[in-house]
């Protein structure tokens, strides 16, 4: 599961692509994690329009970047939101702790 990033100055996007499920959560998780610790961003942004699949492990994965956000005092924003992740957010209510656009 690759994630691409752009920005710069604080502000970064984080494309993810492909299945997130409990096979590849944990790996996007500490990637994104060591993303997060190296450039320190005070915006970042999910992208999830390269996502074919979410299941709950997914769910874990935006609380974790949620995380290590507050932590840093920053902020988290997911966007392109694929329908199938889409209900998977909804249904866990994510849109209440997380800006989903």
């Amino acid at each position: 599961m690759p994630i691409t990033v752009t920005g710069e100055r604080g502000a970064l996007t984080a494309a993810l692509s492909g299945e997130i499920d409990h096979h590849g959560a944990k790996a996007m998780m500490n990637e994104l994690g060591e993303l997060i610790a190296r450039r320190l961003p005070r915006h970042l942004v999910l992208d999830l329009s390269g996502v074919t699949f979410m299941d709950s492990s997914g769910i874990a994965v935006l609380l974790r970047a949620l995380r290590e956000m507050n932590r840093l005092g920053g902020s988290l924003r997911v966007t392109s939101i694929p329908a199938q992740a889409r209900r998977v957010l909804d249904a866990a209510g994510v849109g209440r702790l997380i800006t989903l656009d």
